[in-house]
């Protein structure tokens, strides 16, 4: 009688444990797929040039939407201890700079070293840039490119070249100007809207998984999906399937900042406090989809 009391007694517990068990790998299960990350979550920027006429609320009003991080466009070197300030007073800091500089010539080198120190006295590890080459074909921004790599790497810092032609039209063009450029510090800056925006019978999702293993920086973007059509409303007020580029992001362990940006659609003119709408909405619905910091 004992012994069957104490194999039922048994029974019972290891029936307990295996429903615990099952339950926390469940639990365990659903937050990978919400969260970008094991840890506190990725870094979630808002881009302060989609601000526009609302720009003097731009500090105020992104600390008040839970935003810890800004992407903003670089700074003159004399200006590193007001800006610190600036943004300070309302909990904020640069996850990402956006550099600028035209790599046809090698006064390219000059600028991108004056930006990246920027950078480092700033504490920011990512700059953005769109690699114009005005007067110079690919082969000679490659070529510059690869240099200004050197100088990211002595300030620690990862640059993402932007989704845009000629250079990173497409996830195809963006791994071909990774393996032609073959830096660490030089990487890809996907924008999931510009994919549709410059490409035609291919979608955001499809092009990240091509080019995933590069990306370096990585902007939220929503589009209507036509051809160059200005169309760039809140983030899941349009067509991009952003859970499912979201769902690519975690799927590869990707630890890089997360920007939003929302540009508007052309011809349609919005006051002030509807841009600031357009991004408190925006982030609602980004942080439906997963934990960031």
């Amino acid at each position: 009688m004992k012994t069957r009391l104490l194999c039922v007694t048994l029974l019972a517990v290891a029936v307990m444990a295996a429903v615990l068990f099952v339950g926390t790998t469940d639990a365990v299960a659903a937050d990978k797929c919400c969260s970008t990350s094991g840890g506190p979550g990725n870094m979630l920027a808002i881009r302060l040039a989609s601000y526009y006429q609302a720009k003097p609320d731009a500090l105020a009003h992104a600390a008040s939407c839970g935003f810890k991080y800004v992407f903003m466009n670089i700074i003159e070197p004399d200006k590193i201890d007001e800006v610190k300030s600036k943004l300070a007073k309302h909990g904020l800091k640069v996850a990402v700079f956006r550099g600028d500089t035209d790599f046809s010539t090698p006064k390219c080198l000059d600028d991108m070293a004056t930006q990246l120190a920027t950078c480092e006295k700033m504490g920011v590890r990512y700059m953005f840039i769109s690699p114009k080459h005005k007067t110079a074909s690919k082969e000679v921004a490659i070529k510059h490119l690869k240099k200004v790599g050197d100088i990211a790497k002595k300030h620690n810092v990862i640059i993402g070249l932007e989704t845009h032609p000629d250079m990173g039209t497409n996830g195809d063009v963006h791994v071909q100007t990774m393996k032609a450029i073959d830096h660490p510090n030089i990487r890809v800056n996907f924008d999931c809207a510009n994919i549709t925006y410059y490409n035609e019978g291919t979608d955001a999702v499809t092009e990240l998984k091509k080019c995933i293993d590069y990306v370096g920086t990585f902007e939220f973007k929503d589009h209507d999906l036509k051809l160059k059509s200005w169309c760039f409303p809140a983030l899941g007020e349009g067509k991009v399937d952003i859970p499912g580029v979201l769902k690519v992001l975690v799927d590869h362990g990707y630890r890089g900042p997360i920007t939003l940006e929302i540009e508007g659609t052309e011809g349609v003119k919005r006051t002030p406090e509807e841009i600031k709408d357009e991004i408190a909405r925006s982030a609602k619905y980004i942080r439906s989809l997963g934990k960031f910091d």
